[in-house]
C-alpha cells in the first residue's frame, strides 16, 4: 500500500515505515504530523482525489530537523575581474510514514 502526499510544493510517494526528508515543517522532533494524500494505491486498486483522496491520511512521525550538504554558487564573468562564491545548506525535516489509513 502507498501514498502520494504533497508537502512542501513536491509531491512524495511514500508506504508505511519509509524515512525521507521533506522541506523544512515547523514542527520539533517526536511531534505527529497528518498530510492528505491526493492518491492511495491498495491491492492494486488506485484512488484519486480531487484535489485530496476523501478520507484518507497519512500519518508520520518527525524524526528531526536538519541542514543539508552544502552547496557552492559562484558567479564569474570573463575578462571583467568579477568573482562571487557564495554557500548554501538546505533546511529540511527527516520524517517517518508511520501509518497510512484508506
Amino acid at each position: 500500500m502507498y501514498a502520494v502526499i504533497v508537502t512542501g510544493g513536491k509531491q512524495y510517494k511514500v508506504s508505511e515505515g519509509e524515512v525521507l526528508d521533506v522541506e523544512k515543517l515547523e514542527n520539533a522532533a517526536g511531534d505527529v504530523v497528518t498530510f492528505k494524500p491526493i492518491m492511495c494505491s491498495r491491492d492494486g486498486q488506485s484512488v484519486i482525489g480531487a484535489p485530496e483522496v476523501e478520507g484518507a491520511s497519512v500519518t508520520a512521525e518527525v524524526v528531526k530537523q536538519g541542514r543539508g550538504d552544502k552547496i557552492l554558487v559562484f558567479k564569474y564573468k570573463a575578462k571583467k575581474n568579477y568573482r562571487k562564491r557564495q554557500g548554501h545548506r538546505q533546511p529540511f525535516t527527516q520524517i517517518k510514514i508511520t501509518k497510512i489509513a484508506f
